[in-house]
């Protein structure tokens, strides 16, 4: 339990002393005076030029090798033997024979009509023809 206790007084004073903050001081910049250069003078002379170093030998070039030869074409492979062909089907079975429909129902009678009244003797009508013009 002490152990404990004393870690954490140990890490509450490091806490404490981490959050303080220090002013910082700034120091005003030092001036320093610099004399400036005055004109330049007049060039100087030219160097000589340099000599040319000597130039290497070129060495020889190798010989061209031979051309190797080509190679044989591999022979042709056995053409397959055809396979057996396939028996031929039985033929179907007849289906059978569907039934016959019912015959339908005989419809009643209709009902006798009514009797019509007794003619009567009628007059004689003569049509004449009209007289050609």
């Amino acid at each position: 339990m002490k152990t404990y206790a004393m870690v954490l007084v140990a890490s509450s004073l490091a806490l404490t002393l981490v959050a303080c903050q220090r002013d910082v001081v700034v120091a005003p910049p030092v001036v320093t005076n610099v004399p400036v250069p005055g004109p330049a003078g007049t060039p100087g002379a030219t160097g000589a030029a340099g000599t040319t170093g000597t130039t290497g030998m070129t060495g020889n070039t190798g010989n061209t090798g031979s051309t190797g030869s080509t190679g044989s074409t591999g022979s042709t492979g056995y053409t397959g033997s055809t396979g057996a062909t396939g028996a031929t089907g039985g033929a179907g079975a007849t289906g059978a024979t569907g039934s016959t429909g019912d015959t339908g129902a005989t419809g009643t009678t209709g009902d006798t009509g009514a009797t019509g009244q007794r003619g009567r003797t009628g007059d004689t009508v003569v049509v004449v023809p009209a007289p050609a013009r």
